[in-house]
């Protein structure tokens, strides 16, 4: 199955991005992929003056204009989609950073809020955002069983290897991946250590240009970079191949061969 990952740079207005939105899902769409995937932040960019009460009077809820439209979208154009928004939330001035995957007749099967929030490096995302308290269990998709994460999940094997013993064929993690010292380096080599140790496919839609490297990544369950979409805004395509996911499982039988019944007799 063909699946699309979409790498854009946002501007910090909301209606000029959810434009740009609804034009990749067409586009996509019209070249038969059966699902596109977003990077995070796609809403729109949030600079560093941006106040925590500002950015939350921007956010929606999941029944808002933002996924309300690109749920139509997805609809009327036959195809699944996975995105993210600035989520409402009940605490004050902070909001959710949430993933949604919608299917094919623009209704949204799953929701996932962010867990590990990005308090590193001399960000503090924190300061703004509220974290997730739970991973969302994969949900079925034409391209596979899907795991969702975001950005700075990847750095935490613990999740993503929790998605694949959940039945995760396919982990998809919208990023805003900054630019740094190393960064772009971490990033190739995360993605794919994450597709080699669980033996899946990662899909990586990456935000492009602000303070964002790009890079968009789809990487096999051997650990093959299928897509290096580098700083090129667009729309990029790959092929998902389920039985890739089943004979690397066999050869190299990681999760069979875990010994859950050992590792927490080692205490601190």
């Amino acid at each position: 199955m063909k699946a699309a990952v979409i790498q854009f740079k946002a501007s910090t207005n909301k209606e000029t991005n959810l434009k740009k939105i609804i034009s990749y899902i067409e586009k996509a769409a019209s070249k038969d992929a059966t699902l596109c995937a977003f990077p995070e932040f796609m809403m729109f960019y949030t600079n560093s003056t941006q106040t925590p009460k500002q950015l939350a009077i921007l956010s929606e809820t999941i029944n808002g204009h933002f996924v309300k439209t690109i749920a139509k979208t997805a609809k009327e154009n036959h195809i699944q989609v996975v995105g993210s928004f600035y989520e409402k939330s009940r605490k004050k001035d902070r909001v959710y950073d949430t993933s949604f995957v919608i299917d094919k007749s623009g209704k949204i099967i799953s929701t996932y809020r962010k867990i590990h929030l990005y308090d590193a490096l001399g960000f503090k995302e924190s300061d703004k955002m509220a974290s997730g308290s739970k991973i969302a269990k994969p949900v079925k998709t034409t391209i596979g069983k899907v795991g969702m994460m975001i950005c700075y999940d990847l750095r935490f094997p613990e999740m993503s290897r929790s998605l694949a013993a959940a039945g995760s064929e396919v982990l998809i993690a919208p990023s805003a991946w900054v630019k740094g010292n190393m960064k772009e380096e971490h990033w190739l080599t995360i993605n794919k250590t994450r597709a080699i140790e669980n033996g899946c496919y990662v899909i990586a839609p990456d935000q492009v240009g602000n303070i964002y490297c790009g890079r968009s990544l789809v990487v096999d369950p051997y650990g093959k970079i299928l897509l290096d979409m580098k700083k090129k805004q667009g729309i990029g395509y790959t092929n998902i191949d389920l039985k890739k996911v089943k004979q690397t499982r066999k050869v190299l039988p990681l999760l069979k061969n875990r010994r859950t019944d050992v590792y927490p007799t080692l205490k601190a």
